[in-house]
């Protein structure tokens, strides 16, 4: 899917990942390793949600089906390289990233507004997904892991992308870009207020 320079140009994320934190991260393999595999599950049983929510709408159901497909792909990609590692899938543990962006998602109000931030919501947890995935795959001292996140990265580099396209189909062009910015200025002070944890992906 090739996608506009002026499309490209709103969705970039307003503070890049702290340095630290890809050390972090190669110190606690087995944590970010579970925690990544939940991620994928959690991307895929997202998107189920949003088909179940709004199945009368025949594009998102089409585009969403086989991205479900591939995350839960991705989970089991992790499970096996964690098996591999002789590493064991941990508990899921409270992703407070995840959870500070719900608490800015529209309550109640007209459902169009509730629709979209579902579907921004999505395309800025994708959007991080896919730089943490840049990261890991530039700063791992594992050049195996390194190749294993640049695939990943590759792999889910439209998807944020995807949710946003979705939006600007169902809802006007202007309301999406102007809330996907809200959204990029109120994440960007999410990722200041967390504590860096090499524990995480997000």
């Amino acid at each position: 899917m090739e996608l506009s320079q002026d499309t490209k140009n709103i969705l970039g994320l307003r503070l890049p990942t702290d340095p630290r934190w890809v050390n972090l991260a190669g110190r606690s393999l087995e944590e970010i390793l579970t925690d990544h595999a939940y991620c994928e599950q959690k991307a895929a049983t997202s998107c189920i949600s949003l088909i179940q929510k709004y199945s009368d709408k025949e594009k998102l159901v089409s585009e969403l089906s086989p991205i479900v497909t591939e995350e839960w792909g991705h989970f089991r990609l992790v499970l096996a390289e964690l098996h591999k590692r002789g590493l064991s899938l941990g508990k899921q543990r409270k992703d407070e990233y995840v959870n500070k962006l719900l608490s800015f998602q529209a309550k109640g109000g007209h459902w169009e507004d509730r629709f979209l931030d579902h579907l921004l919501t999505m395309a800025l947890i994708e959007a991080r997904s896919c730089e943490r995935f840049k990261r890991l795959s530039e700063g791992l001292e594992d050049e195996y892991l390194c190749n294993f996140y640049r695939r990943f990265m590759e792999s889910e580099a439209g998807h944020y992308t995807l949710f946003i396209e979705l939006a600007e189909t169902y809802l006007e062009k202007e309301k999406v870009r102007k809330r996907w910015k809200e959204w990029l200025t109120y994440e960007a002070n999410v990722m200041k207020e967390l504590t860096v944890r090499g524990d995480r992906i997000h």
